[in-house]
């Protein structure tokens, strides 16, 4: 197989969403991290939200001492977050929309309509060394306007591709599904033409990843909710694994389809 093999970012916002609802030490977002990593992630990802509903202050200081695998920080482009972001320096900070009602969250980033103040908090984490990444929906101007503000990479919001995949049978070939994977690889092509890195995530599970996983030239998928939810009855390390194993073999796939 040629090309950058999929990377796998594991998102373990809920292992601390577990641990909040007692407000007590376990599960530890830390220790996740390691059985991720045994799993085989080659990336942990945290949101530190504004409403500090899952993951703390704290557990993103510990997790940039101990994680040995990159370290993808979600946040909100705020003085508050961006304060944290330079002091702290992920190897990787990611740009999203926040709202305090949200249960999640819901749409991509409206990079078009915050331009000059995203251009200044890019500038100002690049300045820190950190690479940045912003999460937005599958539109050729939000993709354009990433490249003006100079973001590096582009996470492509999968959830409605996700959402119409379950509503339609969980059929691959299903009209709504192939449009909303459409949109995913027009985008990732526009991605890449303009220099950037195209990576994708939300709402993927082990049902849905794989054709998303088969786009040509997507470096990286970002998962959470499917993996922790999993890993209660298989545990994390197995998750992460099978993860990472669907993953691969939809590239190696796709791989063998274009020789």
């Amino acid at each position: 197989m040629t090309g950058t093999l999929i990377e796998l970012g594991v998102n373990i916002d809920h292992v601390a969403t577990i641990r909040q609802a007692r407000r007590t030490y376990e599960p530890d977002p830390a220790w996740a991290a390691v059985e991720a990593q045994l799993g085989g992630a080659d990336g942990i990802t945290v949101h530190l939200r504004e409403d500090r509903r899952h993951i703390q202050d704290a557990d993103v200081e510990r997790l940039r001492d101990l994680t040995q695998i990159k370290l993808n920080l979600e946040m909100a482009a705020t003085a508050e977050m961006l304060s944290i972001a330079c002091r702290l320096k992920p190897q990787m900070a990611m740009l999203v929309p926040e709202g305090r009602h949200e249960v999640t969250t819901e749409g991509g980033l409206d990079v078009v309509g915050q331009e000059v103040m995203l251009r200044e908090s890019v500038a100002r984490l690049a300045d820190a060394g950190i690479m940045t990444s912003v999460f937005i929906d599958a539109e050729p101007a939000q993709i354009e306007a990433a490249a003006r503000i100079g973001a590096q990479v582009c996470e492509i919001h999968s959830g409605p591709y996700a959402h119409a995949f379950y509503y339609h049978g969980r059929d691959v070939e299903s009209p709504a599904v192939l449009a909303e994977l459409g949109k995913i690889r027009h985008a990732g092509e526009t991605i890449r033409a303009l220099g950037m890195r195209f990576n994708a995530g939300h709402a993927l599970n082990y049902v849905n990843v794989q054709p998303v996983a088969q786009l040509a030239g997507i470096r990286e998928l970002h998962i959470g909710h499917a993996i922790v939810s999993r890993a209660v009855f298989v545990g994390l390390r197995e998750a992460v694994r099978e993860m990472k194993s669907l993953m691969r073999e939809a590239q190696a796939q796709r791989a063998r389809s274009v020789k």
